[in-house]
């Protein structure tokens, strides 16, 4: 259930604690999504430990320090934000008996699902009563169409959840303001999409590479470059004439180049920060004292530039923080023709079956959708065998994994094949057949025809393109969701996917968090080649299990499409409309990116 400020107030109502501050009603959502938790969950937590308090009073500084003593501690003994249902009572034989005698429709989808038996005559029967489902007609007009739910799960039934599911096709985040937009591709029949990598196929990550060889001299010489690279850009910036070595007695003010860091292996908070200065400057950590800073945003890894007093050597009391400074845009030397169509794009980002089920089901209305609207490019991205899936992890499959993610594909290409789009396939460390390791290498398929690899580009995560002369940033690891749960801010607003979001392009990284979160095993030496931003992107493609959005951030248009499917329930997926575009008459910058919409599947 999404946890909302309405419920939180009436949850606090109950227990008479009054909250008219929309502020610190929209951090307890924040701390709510971060922790995993629910509304009720929340206000029980927060009178359990307000009342070991002697009463403490509702407020941003008080959420703070009860997010740091307990929601932190809490946060690893939580496993969903919210109850499934028991496994055996979706698999029970009785109701599964019921539900075929009952749903003639769903009978009739099942058998166009399997593959007949040699010499059978049985077809599906279609009347004017009972017509042939648009999925089942693409099934049989589709031969390449391998995914039967025998050959992945041991129960035929799909998932009842998904299958019930309300809202299809219901637009739920709108971006831009084009007037009657028709959401189908308009590139004339033979009229291809050029995808490149914008750094050449050679200067990206393109096959794999042996890991798990890392030394900590090598991952400090990384993060070193990394401090010194940035605060050389602040220095240039902000015309500062040299750092301060941050450990040094000063009876004046004076400006440190640092990286952010906690004092120990707890939650950041702002009585726990620490500023990490570089070899050139010391190499030392003093903590930061941030009362007198007006605001602030601060996550572990961040370089910052700091300005204040540290009279004894031993603490820094902050007066100035200056912000990162993003890369510039890409310039097309290519001049737009006149004429030249708007580039539709669909985005999806698995796990691509219910949580209950392997059968597919999302993943084949997508097609169906793909075929509906034609859209010049699908960017797919993982996972596509989700490690995460409960059949997976209890081991409750018939073929190797390779061969379900074999036939997963197989299955979106040829079931595509009518529409000529091109697909984009972007690997995710959840995909269980694959490289355990950040960046990621792009999958290989050796199956594929000739025919069938010109209309596929097979990237790493993550990966910078360029698609019609506009730039696209790519990544399947869920930054997004990490660093809400790390980043600490006072005084900027509520937005929190904003300030993270800038600071990915302030930072220069598709993943600036050091340490990084636990499910993510980062090879430092490869994320100093292929996991820095080389450009500001024109859009950057997010994905996360956090709320779906579409957001400018200074210029970059920033696409959380959501999941394809959200447990047993049904997810959302995006689509764009871009086109290349000359600056305005005034020189300034236009967005390539015309319009967006997240959809519900």
């Amino acid at each position: 259930m999404e946890v909302t400020e309405e419920s939180l107030k009436s949850e606090l109502e109950m227990f008479g604690i009054p909250c008219k501050e929309e502020s610190v009603l929209g951090k307890m959502v924040e701390q709510c999504i971060c922790n995993r938790i629910q509304a009720d969950e929340m206000v029980l937590e927060w009178v359990a430990y307000s009342s070991t308090k002697n009463g403490l009073q509702l407020s941003m500084a008080s959420l703070e320090q009860f997010d740091h003593e307990v929601l932190t501690k809490n946060h690893k003994s939580k496993q969903s934000f919210r109850k499934e249902e028991p496994y055996s009572r979706t698999l029970d034989i009785n109701s599964l008996q019921d539900l075929i005698k009952a749903e003639e429709e769903e009978e009739n989808l099942l058998d166009s699902y399997c593959t007949p038996a040699k010499g059978s005559q049985k077809r599906v029967l279609t009347t004017p009563e009972h017509p042939q489902s648009k999925r089942s007609a693409v099934l049989l007009t589709s031969p390449g169409l391998l995914l039967s739910p025998a050959s992945f799960s041991p129960s035929l039934t799909p998932s009842q959840k998904y299958s019930q599911r309300g809202a299809k096709g219901e637009v739920v985040v709108t971006f831009g303001a084009i007037q009657g937009t028709r959401w189908v591709g308009r590139k004339a029949p033979g009229v291809g999409v050029q995808v490149d990598f914008l750094e050449g196929l050679e200067d990206s990550l393109h096959c794999s590479y042996k890991y798990m060889f890392q030394r900590l001299r090598d991952v400090r010489n990384v993060l070193t470059e990394k401090v010194e690279e940035l605060g050389e850009v602040l220095r240039s910036h902000f015309n500062i004439e040299e750092f301060s070595p941050v450990s040094l007695p000063a009876q004046d003010s004076i400006t440190v180049l640092g990286q952010v860091c906690c004092d120990s292996n707890g939650k950041l908070n702002a009585q726990s920060v620490l500023l990490e200065a570089g070899p050139e400057q010391g190499g030392q950590q003093v903590p930061v004292v941030l009362s007198e800073l007006k605001e602030y945003s601060l996550f572990p890894g961040q370089v910052v530039v700091m300005e204040g007093m540290n009279t004894t050597g031993r603490k820094l009391v902050a007066s100035k923080l200056y912000e990162g400074v993003p890369l510039p845009f890409y310039t097309s030397e290519v001049k737009m023709e006149g004429d030249e169509e708007p580039t539709n794009v669909l985005v999806a980002c698995g796990p691509y079956t219910p949580s209950d089920s392997l059968t597919f089901d999302p993943l084949l209305d997508l097609i169906n959708i793909i075929v509906r609207d034609r859209p010049d490019i699908c960017i797919l991205l993982g996972p596509y065998v989700d490690s995460k899936h409960e059949q997976i992890e209890k081991a409750q499959v018939t073929e190797t994994f390779e061969a379900i993610f074999t036939r997963c594909i197989e299955s979106i290409v040829d079931g595509t094949r009518s529409v000529g789009c091109r697909l984009v396939f972007v690997p995710s460390q959840r995909d269980i057949h694959h490289h355990f390791i950040y960046p990621q290498p792009p999958f290989t398929l050796p199956g594929l025809s000739k025919d069938q690899a010109q209309r596929v580009t097979l990237v790493p995560d993550p990966c910078t393109l360029l698609i019609d002369g506009v730039t696209f940033g790519l990544t399947s690891t869920d930054i997004l969701f990490h660093m809400s749960a790390e980043e600490i801010s006072s005084g900027t607003g509520s937005d929190r996917f904003s300030r993270i979001l800038k600071h990915m392009l302030t930072q220069r990284s598709y993943y600036p968090l050091y340490p990084p979160a636990e499910e993510v095993n980062m090879d430092y030496e490869k994320f100093q080649s292929f996991g820095q931003l080389p450009i500001t992107p024109d859009v950057l493609i997010v994905p996360s299990e956090l709320r779906y959005f579409v957001k400018d951030v200074i210029g970059c248009v920033f696409v959380n499409p959501g999941r394809l499917t959200k447990g047993q329930a049904g997810g959302t997926y995006g689509r764009l409309l871009i086109q290349r575009n000359a600056p305005s008459g005034d020189g300034k910058r236009v967005s390539p990116c015309l319009a967006a919409h997240v959809v519900k599947i």
